[in-house]
């Protein structure tokens, strides 16, 4: 069986860097996870600066680098996948540019655009080019979390009564993490009010905090730490029959489950939380896995270009509603 080639365009962390010096450890990256995967080939990397992409391609022992896909297009041939790993701000650029490119599917960091029309309208070019499109929400490849994901719709924890999530970095950039993630295990969600923005690292991307309801009416709490302190992704869920806990981004989690009181005759009451490993170490070999099953057997992708526009829409609601009450006169 042929390795599907894969280009990946940017030599970053998430391209490659935080596993340059990770050996026996689980990927955590594009170029980590398809070099374990013998069903994939790293065929070339577009990376502008010399010194990284020199760098990067002799870690990854890649073939072919350029600095730019216009010097790469000229020479190259098909790629069955591209990995989008550019900074922010080239991303709508380079995904317009790997479509020209048609591979047979594109797997790209997130967001996909700056506006939300750029978003609808490469979603649209994947789709009308028959070309895949895999947006990198990892922990929709995180196990764990799938599992949670089953568990609550097959109502193993009861009834949902309450969510609240903590985040950093940027209602967009890693908001929109949280978002996918509450759209994974609640569905649909609706914004009832926001709160002020607070610019704790991107200048046009403040972290905001908001209150939402579930289209079955579980109201969310998000509320906005500071990433000058330290990162922070953390969600708990109340349920019916008891309360789970994500930790450190997913990589481990907390149980409690309900009981008789040990205090009070009578009642109910919660277990000390039991703490478990968490899957996000996993989701890039997971990713991959998804991404070779979908070349190979149409299998459906975990997290689609359309999953990304309905996370990417709500968090640009949030962060619209929350820049107009600032520039109302609001102060936080």
């Amino acid at each position: 069986m042929t390795a599907n080639s894969v280009l990946i365009i940017g030599g970053g962390a998430i391209a490659g860097g935080y596993d340059a010096d990770r050996v026996d450890s689980l990927p955590l990256t594009h170029a980590g996870a398809f070099s374990r995967d013998a069903r994939f080939r790293l065929a070339a990397v577009v990376e502008p600066n010399q010194a990284r992409r020199a760098a990067f391609q002799h870690r990854w022992g890649i073939p072919v680098a350029s600095a730019s896909l216009e010097d790469l297009a000229a020479g190259a041939g098909a790629f069955d996948v591209i990995s989008i790993c550019s900074p922010t701000a080239f991303h709508a650029d380079h995904l317009a540019a790997a479509i020209q490119l048609k591979p047979r599917l594109i797997f790209a960091e997130k967001p996909l655009a700056g506006s939300l029309d750029e978003v609808a309208a490469l979603v649209e070019r994947c789709e009308s080019e028959g070309i895949r499109l895999a947006v990198n929400y990892t922990r929709r490849w995180d196990p764990e979390t799938q599992k949670l994901a089953r568990q609550l719709r097959d109502g193993v924890w009861g009834k949902i009564r309450n969510v609240a999530g903590i985040y950093t970095k940027g209602v967009v950039h890693n908001g929109s993490h949280m978002i996918d993630l509450l759209r994974l295990l609640l569905g649909d969600l609706s914004i009832t009010c926001v709160g002020l923005p607070l610019f704790d690292h991107w200048p046009d991307d403040p972290t905001v905090s908001a209150s939402l309801v579930s289209h079955e009416g579980v109201p969310v709490q998000l509320g906005a730490g500071h990433a000058g302190d330290y990162a922070l992704f953390e969600l708990s869920l109340t349920t019916e029959h008891g309360q789970i806990r994500m930790i450190d981004g997913g990589m481990g989690w907390g149980l409690r489950r309900t009981g008789d009181s040990p205090h009070f005759a009578g009642y109910r009451a919660l277990s000390q939380e039991q703490f478990l490993p968490g899957g996000y170490p996993h989701a890039m070999i997971n990713a991959a896995d998804n991404i070779a099953g979908a070349l190979r057997d149409g299998e459906p992708l975990a997290c689609t270009g359309r999953d990304a526009m309905a996370a990417q829409t709500l968090c640009a609601q949030i962060k619209d509603l929350a820049l107009a009450a600032h520039a109302n006169g609001l102060h936080a």
